[in-house]
């Protein structure tokens, strides 16, 4: 745990050698870092790297900032009160915390809205970024990357309060949006909702953070600004962040690099992680990382 100031407390986990380059871990909307999976982050540390996964504020065991979730009518006209944190603030949090551990400019790989988290740390802290993995992301702009007709009754279903009934909810949402039949691991969503649901359950919070999604609003100017090296990545049947997203994200940022990975959703398959791996480890390597060598 880490006191990044502001009255926020980040939980954190380190895998791999200290002394390596550091890659921060940004997981997306109400998801805890225990997404990005133990045998992933150190899969990907052997490649080089520090490695650094961590809950966002109102997720997990960091700091739950409490208040009201934005409403239906803030959400859809995208008006959010001003005392409403935004995806600047949970950049914010993300640069100081690599300040705070003290890591120097850091690889940012983010999933989701954590892809968003990354951009804009990227776009406004240029030297605090050395390359940036945007996965299943998009710019916020209304027309692209956006879900598919038939996912928004499961995305917007109200989750149950008791365990066993929220974990069936989760791989209910899952099978809708996630990977390909032949890549879904149902234990994997099983196990990593049950783990998250013990490590904390706060039904409203995701509600704020999707309000900060939208206050942001569309970021297709600020990506224009990105120097960067960045790898955009995104499933071909993600039906949650559809792949016009990753493909406008790649548009929209100067010399991204975009990888459409076959059978993928909203999700990180195994089937699909020496892939994603190879793609990080290279990205970074574009930066004149010490991991050239091993990326090479």
């Amino acid at each position: 745990m880490t006191d990044i100031g502001g009255g926020i407390t980040l939980c954190h986990e380190g895998f791999g050698d200290p002394s390596n380059d550091p890659i921060l871990l940004i997981m997306g909307l109400g998801t805890q870092m225990v997404a990005w999976r133990e045998d992933f982050c150190e899969r990907l540390a052997s490649r080089g790297f520090h490695v650094i996964r961590f809950d966002n504020r109102d997720v997990g065991r960091s700091t739950h900032v409490g208040g009201a979730p934005a409403s239906l009518p803030q959400l859809v006209t995208r008006r959010l009160p001003d005392d409403a944190y935004s995806l600047e603030d949970m950049a914010g949090d993300t640069l100081r915390l690599t300040d705070r551990l003290g890591l120097g400019p850091v690889h940012l790989v983010g999933a989701s809205m954590g892809g968003m988290i990354g951009q804009v740390m990227a776009a406004r802290h240029p030297e605090a970024t050395r390359s940036l993995a945007s996965i299943m992301s998009n710019t916020g702009s209304r027309w692209t990357g956006q879900p598919a007709l038939g996912a928004y009754r499961y995305f917007l279903a109200e989750a149950p309060e008791e365990r066993e009934a929220f974990i069936e909810h989760i791989l209910r949402l899952f099978r809708v949006v996630g990977s390909r039949e032949d890549m879904f691991d149902e234990d994997y969503v099983r196990d990593v909702t049950g783990r998250s649901f013990d490590r904390d359950h706060d039904s409203v919070a995701v509600g704020r953070q999707l309000g900060a999604v939208l206050k942001t609003g569309n970021r297709d100017a600020m990506l224009r600004s990105i120097t960067a090296p960045t790898l955009v990545i995104h499933g071909t049947e993600d039906k949650l962040v559809r792949p016009s997203g990753g493909k406008a994200t790649a548009k929209a940022i100067p010399g991204a690099r975009l990888m459409m990975v076959d059978g993928m959703g909203h999700d990180l398959p195994r089937a699909a992680w020496p892939q994603i791996i190879d793609a990080i480890a290279e990205n970074a390597a574009r930066a004149g990382s010490r991991a050239a060598k091993l990326a090479a």
